[in-house]
C-alpha cells in the first residue's frame, strides 16, 4: 500500500483509536434493534444468490475496495532488502500463526469451553477462528508501523508481498486447517469466497489506483482515498450491526460468548508477535524493520475474514460471531505490542548489530 509514509504517514484517527467501543456500540445497536425489527433482519438475511448474502456482500466490497486501493504491487522490487525481517514475517504469517489458531482454536473452542458454548456451533467457531488467522492484515499495520517507528519501505513491501501470497495461498490454506480440524467445506464455495472477496476486490482496486494515478498522479489517489475512508468506515460499522442483529438472541442467552473467543485470539496474537520480534532479533535485524515485522505477524485482516465465514457459514453462524470478536479486539491489543517493542528496544539492541 503505497499512499506514502512519509509526508502524509498515517496516523491513527478517532475512529480507529476508538474502534473497541465502536464496535461495542455495534453489538448493543444490533442486538437492540434484532429484537426491535426481527422481520427486517429475517428479510435482510434471506437476500442470498448461490448462498451470498447480497447486502452483507455490498457492505463488505464497500469496506475492503478502498483499503487494498493502498495497495502498490511495485513496492514487490524492495524486498530483497529486507531478506531477513520478510523472511521472518512470511514464516510468521503463513506457516506459524495459521496453524497455531487452529491449535488454540482446538484447545479452547472444542475442550475448555465446550460446555459453556453451544454445541450444534463448536465447529463454526473454530472455522472463524481460522478464518481470522489465515489472512495477514493490510490496512492497519501502516498506523502500527509508524506508531513503532517502523521502516515505511519494509512495511510497503512486507504488505504489498503478503496480498500477493493470499491470492493464492488463503484457499488452500483454510481449506488444509478446515480439513485437519474435522470441519467440511464445500471447495467450490470456499473459491467462491475467495473470487468474490480477495480476487475481485483486489483486481477492482489495482484498476481503479492505476486510473487514478494515471489522471492525477499521487494526490488524486490521495484525495480519493481520504474520500474513501469514511465509507469504508461507515460499511464496517453497518456490517457489525446487521452481524450482531443476526446473532443477538445467542448473545443474550450466552453473554460470555465473546470472552471465551477472545482468548485464543488473544494468546496467538502475543505468541506471534513476541516469536517474530525474537526471531528477527536472532537474525541481527534492525529494530525498524523488527516492530512492524512482528506486528504485521500478530494482526490479522479481519474484513476478509468476516467476509469469507458469512460466504462459508452464513450471517447467522458462529464462525461470522468469531471473526467480529477480532474486530472488538484489534485495537487495544495490538497497542500494547506496540508498546512492548518500543520499551524494549534497549533490550533488543544490545544483540549482535543489525544486518536488515
Amino acid at each position: 500500500m503505497t499512499v506514502g509514509m512519509d509526508a502524509s504517514r498515517p496516523v491513527m484517527g478517532a475512529f480507529e483509536r476508538y474502534l473497541s467501543w465502536w464496535v461495542f456500540g455495534c453489538i448493543a445497536a444490533g442486538i437492540l434493534l434484532g429484537q426491535l425489527l426481527p422481520a427486517f433482519f429475517a428479510t435482510v438475511g434471506a437476500l442470498q444468490v448461490s448462498a451470498v448474502n447480497l447486502p452483507i456482500a455490498l457492505l463488505i466490497w464497500l469496506m475492503i475496495v478502498p483499503m487494498l486501493l493502498k495497495v502498490d504491487f511495485g513496492a514487490l522490487n524492495q524486498v530483497r532488502r529486507h531478506a531477513r525481517g520478510i523472511g521472518v514475517t512470511l514464516f510468521i504469517n503463513w506457516a506459524v500463526k495459521p496453524f497455531s489458531m487452529a491449535l488454540l482454536a482446538w484447545v479452547f473452542v472444542r475442550h475448555v469451553f465446550a460446555s459453556w458454548l453451544p454445541a450444534d456451533q463448536i465447529d463454526s467457531y473454530i472455522a472463524g477462528l481460522i478464518l481470522l488467522a489465515a489472512a495477514p492484515c493490510t490496512a492497519m499495520v501502516f498506523v502500527w508501523s509508524n506508531l513503532s517507528d517502523g521502516d515505511a519501505n519494509f512495511t510497503l513491501s512486507q504488505v504489498a508481498l503478503n496480498d500477493a501470497i493470499m491470492l493464492f495461498a488463503f484457499a488452500p490454506l483454510v481449506g488444509l486447517l478446515l480439513g485437519l480440524s474435522a470441519i467440511t467445506v464445500p471447495w467450490e464455495t470456499l473459491v467462491l469466497s475467495v473470487v468474490l472477496y480477495i480476487l475481485v476486490p483486489v483486481a477492482v482496486a489495482q484498476v481503479w489506483r492505476i486510473l487514478l494515478i494515471r489522471r492525477g498522479g499521487q494526490r488524486a489517489l490521495a484525495v480519493a482515498l481520504r474520500r474513501l475512508h469514511p465509507v469504508s468506515l461507515s460499511a464496517l460499522l453497518m456490517t457489525l450491526v446487521l452481524l450482531f442483529g443476526f446473532q443477538g438472541q445467542q448473545l443474550l442467552d450466552q453473554p460470555l460468548i465473546i470472552a471465551m473467543l477472545a482468548v485464543p485470539i488473544l494468546i496467538q496474537v502475543y505468541f506471534n508477535s513476541a516469536l517474530a520480534y525474537w526471531l528477527n532479533r536472532r537474525l541481527g535485524v534492525a529494530h525498524s524493520v523488527a516492530c512492524p515485522s512482528a506486528l504485521i505477524g500478530a494482526s490479522n485482516f479481519f474484513e476478509l475474514a468476516v467476509a469469507a465465514a458469512i460466504g462459508l457459514f452464513g450471517v447467522h453462524s458462529g464462525a461470522a460471531l468469531a471473526t467480529v470478536v477480532g474486530v472488538l479486539i484489534e485495537v487495544p491489543v495490538m497497542l500494547t505490542v506496540v508498546h512492548g517493542v518500543m520499551r524494549s528496544k534497549g533490550w533488543y539492541e544490545r544483540a549482535a548489530p543489525p544486518h536488515a
